[in-house]
């Protein structure tokens, strides 16, 4: 893939309503590697909904491959992708007693727009990914 081939954010998991205080999520607890057809959901372990992520858009039209894509499913560039991709995960705190105003099964998108307004805090950590061997160590 070029590196001047626009880029748009991919969304690799939609966790929300995570209680807080709570107990902390155990490694894999959300999903393990990367399901064919998609994970179960929206319901996910502490009473924390899952949205479908953006591999559900993105196999769509493939028979082998198509579903809702529910949970963690990490990093796939494409292996002949000019750039290292950028993962950001991001964690808000919001205000009021119930979660998100989503319902149902829920996007990138719509999680963003539910977002607004309601945030008291985040904190981020950021990483970089590439299966492009040409580029490791970049």
């Amino acid at each position: 893939m070029p590196a001047d081939l626009p880029r748009v954010d991919f969304f690799h998991w939609l966790l929300i309503d995570l209680p807080p205080g709570g107990d902390e999520p155990r490694e894999g607890e959300f999903g393990q590697g990367f399901t064919p057809k998609g994970k179960p959901g929206p319901a996910a372990p502490h009473g924390a909904r899952q949205g479908v992520n953006d591999y559900t858009s993105w196999f769509a039209g493939d028979a082998e491959m198509s579903g809702q894509y529910f949970g963690y499913d990490g990093p796939f560039p494409p292996f002949n992708d000019s750039l290292v991709h950028h993962y950001v995960f991001t964690l808000y705190a919001l205000s009021g007693a119930r979660g998100l105003p989503v319902d149902g099964i829920f996007t990138g998108a719509q999680v963003r727009e539910a977002l607004a307004g309601r945030v008291l805090g985040a904190a981020t950590l950021s990483g970089t990914y590439t299966l492009n061997r040409r580029l490791h160590g970049r």
